[in-house]
């Protein structure tokens, strides 16, 4: 009991300084990764701000056409949901669509059938092969990209012919249509469209970059010119910017619950992972039945483990867990000789009267030393174990 005491101690719970010594590695490191994120999103966020908006000002939006176009006595007007572009459909307007790779196949199939036989003109900016094949029957995008972005028009459209070489370089298409203008080719594939309606007077202009409509090319090659005879033919131009709260993007025949979206492999597949769990678990889980006793293959002196937990105490500085664990062992070993109950052992009010009648002392010191507070040093937790081996030879004395 004495070796055991002779170890210092303090509490083990961690301290803030601590805490804060093992976690400020790992909180640099978070604070770095989301510094380098907030400054590439704010990066990212002002270099395409209002992209193709002809409200932006900002170097890729589109006020500065929609200017030239106001001079012309063309009115734009901006929507958003599938219902005003629809609606806007008419042979007096210029149906612009910016994002049309957007547009859910439902809104695809709605806006194409609200813009066939209208007579306007409808103007597909860089479609995909999401879209292009829907809004613009028989045409098909080309999986590589041109090469170049200033191209020459190389064909007969007017509107080509005038304004020469434009930027409008990127998506390439082929078409079906016999009376098609296939425009600005790049390796024999062109990169603008005009698809005349068979049905009315109207034509669907397909774009293959948006490059001729922003802000900051407007004024280079033959942009500025391509951009106002291909918006400029109708007296409104309705600006359709899709958005992503648009409801009509929800078709309600195709709602689908969770399990709906799950394949019928996951299904068997989580079912095998649980009989395998299971079967784990049964494979590693402990033997039904009674301990079996065995013999350890070392015997271990009593003195080398209470030496070891006491290095163990002095390591963490547990002085109070160290000046707890030797009262504790004193007040059961005393409360037999005195005639207290061992359940009663370390109850105050039971074992210190008992004591003072025995030793005929001071009940206040003896009460301080068996459950006073914990030494402040290792001198005191020294002096507190000679103390207590003090009071128990006492006792024990005949």
């Amino acid at each position: 009991m004495t070796t055991e005491a002779t170890l210092p101690s303090t509490s083990t719970s961690p301290t803030a300084h601590r805490l804060w010594t093992r976690a400020r590695g790992l909180a640099l490191a978070l604070a770095l990764l989301l510094a380098a994120a907030v400054t590439l999103a704010a990066l990212q966020s002002d270099a395409r701000h209002g992209a193709l908006d002809p409200r932006s000002p900002d170097p890729y939006g589109s006020r500065a056409v929609a200017e030239l176009l106001a001079d012309h006595g063309v009115s734009t007007r901006v929507v958003t949901t599938l219902t005003a572009a629809r609606t806007a459909a008419g042979p007096d307007t210029t149906l612009l669509i910016a994002a049309p790779d957007l547009l859910t196949k439902h809104q695809q199939g709605e806006l194409r059938s609200a813009l066939a036989g209208s007579g306007g003109r409808t103007l597909l900016v860089a479609p995909g092969s999401w879209s292009v094949s829907t809004l613009a029957p028989g045409v098909t995008a080309d999986p590589a990209n041109s090469r170049g972005t200033a191209l020459s028009p190389d064909c007969a459209l007017p509107a080509a012919r005038r304004a020469g070489t434009a930027e409008t370089g990127g998506i390439r298409y082929t078409t079906r249509h016999l009376g098609a203008d296939e425009c600005y080719p790049s390796e024999r594939l062109a990169t603008l469209l005009r698809i005349p309606d068979t049905t009315g007077d109207g034509d669907t202009i397909v774009l293959g970059a948006p490059d001729i409509l922003y802000n900051k090319r407007l004024d280079e090659q033959g942009n500025a010119s391509l951009a106002l005879q291909l918006l400029g033919s109708r007296t409104h131009l309705v600006w359709y910017l899709p958005s992503l709260s648009d409801t009509s993007a929800t078709d309600p025949d195709d709602e689908k619950s969770f399990f709906d979206l799950l394949p019928s492999g996951w299904l068997w597949g989580t079912l095998q992972l649980f009989f395998a769990a299971a079967l784990a678990a049964l494979w590693r889980a402990r033997r039904l039945g009674p301990l079996v006793p065995e013999r350890l293959p070392v015997a271990i002196r009593a003195s080398e483990t209470v030496e070891g937990r006491a290095r163990l105490y002095r390591k963490a500085d547990a002085r109070d867990r160290a000046a707890a664990a030797l009262r504790s062992t004193t007040r059961t070993r005393l409360a037999p000789l005195l005639g207290v109950p061992v359940t009663q052992a370390h109850a105050p009010e039971a074992l210190v009267p008992a004591l003072s009648a025995h030793l005929h002392g001071d009940g206040q010191s003896l009460h301080s030393l068996l459950f006073g507070p914990p030494p402040g040093d290792d001198a005191a937790l020294i002096a507190l174990a000679d103390q207590l081996d003090a009071l128990e030879r006492e006792v024990r004395r005949p």
